[in-house]
């Protein structure tokens, strides 16, 4: 399989989806403050796709690829502070709705996850507000007014879409670099599940350490944001399949390849 091959065809075509996608969020003379509701959406259903695929991508290219992890030296000692509560977190409550301010560094990066978002097992649906309370006294306060429903116009903060879209593009535009992220994210896993710690127990073992610990980069079942099981090229086009479906069943599919052993 000419894997060079594929995941070039794939990336050029995501990357004249990523175009398409800039295009709608207005990002060509900046970075919009707000989107109406139903173009942020509208974005968003072709973005997570096109990250799922792009995360594939690196995935493949990452394949026998070697890398040497720098040697790790004793932790250093945290210092004590003052405001430390119990040594875990600061003890200092921010305000509701607080943010970092446009132009820190914390907001101004963002690297593309190399891992799915896993499913919410067992988590139960939100359930929609079907009323409000309606309590007043008469004569001493009025009732509470009726809140207006959303509207597709409504306005939506783009920022973080905007550094959504900056990292897909940086993914695109330098594949390499990504693929050996995920080589050493790989080389550090399999440092740690056979690595015994101090105790004696296995680091990567999450029922003895308490300690949560991906392994695998891919979640089960479809990929997020895509409407495919499966990749296959000459089944006919479905009702509803977009472009960004095809190339993230392509990029799966290649995905499952690299990860399966090598038997070669």
């Amino acid at each position: 399989m000419d894997c060079n091959a594929a995941i070039e065809d794939n990336r050029e075509a995501l990357k004249r989806v990523l175009a398409m996608l800039v295009a709608m969020a207005g990002l060509g003379g900046g970075n919009p403050a707000t989107l109406p509701r139903h173009l942020h959406r509208a974005i968003l259903r072709l973005l997570r796709p096109a990250e799922s695929a792009a995360r594939r991508l690196i995935i493949v290219m990452a394949r026998g690829l070697v890398v040497t992890l720098a040697p790790t030296g004793p932790s250093k000692p945290k210092p004590t502070s003052t405001i430390l509560r119990n040594g875990i977190g600061t003890g200092i409550v921010m305000p509701r709705g607080w943010r970092h301010k446009a132009g820190t560094p914390a907001a101004c990066s963002r690297a593309l996850p190399l891992f799915d978002p896993l499913p919410r097992w067992g988590a139960s649906p939100r359930p929609a507000a079907s009323g409000f309370p309606r309590i007043s006294i008469p004569g001493l306060t009025q009732p509470f007014p009726v809140p207006r429903a959303p509207s597709s116009d409504d306005p939506i903060d783009a920022a973080r879409l905007a550094l959504r879209l900056g990292a897909l593009g940086r993914a695109l535009d330098d594949l390499p670099r990504e693929a050996r992220r995920f080589a050493r994210w790989r080389a550090r896993a399999a440092d740690a599940a056979h690595k015994p710690d101090a105790a004696g127990t296995q680091k990567g073992n999450s029922r003895r350490t308490g300690r949560f610990r991906r392994v695998w980069p891919l979640r089960p079942g479809r990929p997020p944001g895509g409407r495919l099981s499966r990749y296959d090229p000459d089944a006919p086009r479905r009702k509803n399949t977009r472009d960004v479906d095809e190339i993230l069943a392509h990029a799966h599919a290649l995905a499952r390849f690299a990860l399966s052993p090598d038997t070669s």
